[in-house]
């Protein structure tokens, strides 16, 4: 069964979201939910972690949190094991209650705009899926961190972190001024097109952000990544430490990137960074062929073997 690329450093940013087996619902009544939300606060407790947004859906959840720590598999264990014992003990059930490995999207929170647009995406959650009836606003529904925002620090869940995201947005401090201009652009939103393209990159990505986020954490995951990973973040994994072989490579022979246009697509030392792909990737030949300007894949097959027959 595939499995999410798990990334994990001190003071990344995410956005978690996990479903229940079968789509089935994960909270059945106010009760559960207010279970959900002290699981969730004990977790903190025990993490460090820092909340910046959530929203508890029937069937699903979302949270942007912060591990300063690095620990989010070890939390997210914790958070969904013991919520759900909590929740078979309190409905009589048994068996597992959430949909196999929840996602982790990383955010490059360091660039401005992005957490506003994460954390948009998560408090607009019952708009999207129209729960709100005519006359309530999105500070109506209760299961979101949106309300939160609005009131005084002293009203609010201690574990819930405003000012990053209100401070990106201008909105700095805890003033009774910042709160109102904060409901006041989510009111705004609400009135807008909910269906961006940022959006689908965070439905369907596994990282959000500049190009220069995506090269560290792939960086950072090319020891990592195994073979039942999705095919999309294996892929990318190999291909980084594909390209990184490759001007390696290049280093050792003295040659630059244009060389290898210059030079025979059969010359023995592509053969050899070749083999290096072949022995130590899994990326495919035709990349192969295009990284290295060997022609098709079907010449690249050949080579490895017949430069061990040398």
């Amino acid at each position: 069964m595939p499995r999410a690329l798990r990334i994990e450093y001190e003071a990344a940013v995410y956005h978690v979201m996990s479903r229940g087996d079968r789509r089935e619902a994960i909270f059945l009544d106010s009760a559960d939910r207010e279970r959900f939300l002290q699981t969730l606060e004990e977790a903190c407790e025990k993490t460090g972690w820092q909340v910046h947004a959530l929203c508890l859906m029937n069937n699903h959840f979302h949270l942007v949190i912060e591990t300063p720590s690095g620990n989010l598999v070890v939390g997210m264990k914790w958070l969904l094991g013991t919520y759900t014992s909590r929740f078979n003990r309190r409905h009589k059930l048994i068996g597992h209650l959430f949909s196999g490995r929840y996602k982790a999207l990383v955010i490059d929170a360091d660039t401005p705009g992005n957490l506003r647009t994460v954390c948009d995406y998560v408090h607009l959650n019952p708009v999207r899926a129209n729960l709100l009836k005519k006359d309530q606003e999105l500070r109506d529904f209760p299961w979101s961190s949106y309300p939160q925002y609005l009131l005084p620090p002293r009203k609010r869940w201690p574990w819930l972190r405003v000012d990053r995201l209100l401070g990106e947005m201008g909105f700095p401090g805890e003033s009774a001024a910042s709160r109102k201009g904060f409901a006041k652009y989510m009111n705004d939103r609400t009135m807008q097109e909910l269906e961006v393209e940022d959006w689908k990159k965070i439905r369907r990505g596994w990282y959000f952000g500049a190009d220069s986020l995506k090269a560290e954490l792939l960086q950072r995951a090319t020891q990592r990544v195994g073979a039942n990973q999705y095919g999309v973040e294996r892929r990318e994994v190999a291909e980084a430490k594909a390209d990184r072989l490759v001007r390696e490579g290049l280093v050792r022979i003295g040659w630059s990137e244009a060389d290898l246009s210059r030079q025979l697509k059969g010359d023995p030392e592509k053969v050899r960074i070749a083999r290096v792909l072949r022995e130590q990737t899994t990326v495919s030949l035709a990349l192969t062929a295009a990284r290295l300007k060997m022609g098709s894949w079907t010449y690249v097959s050949n080579l490895p073997s017949q430069s061990r027959r040398r």
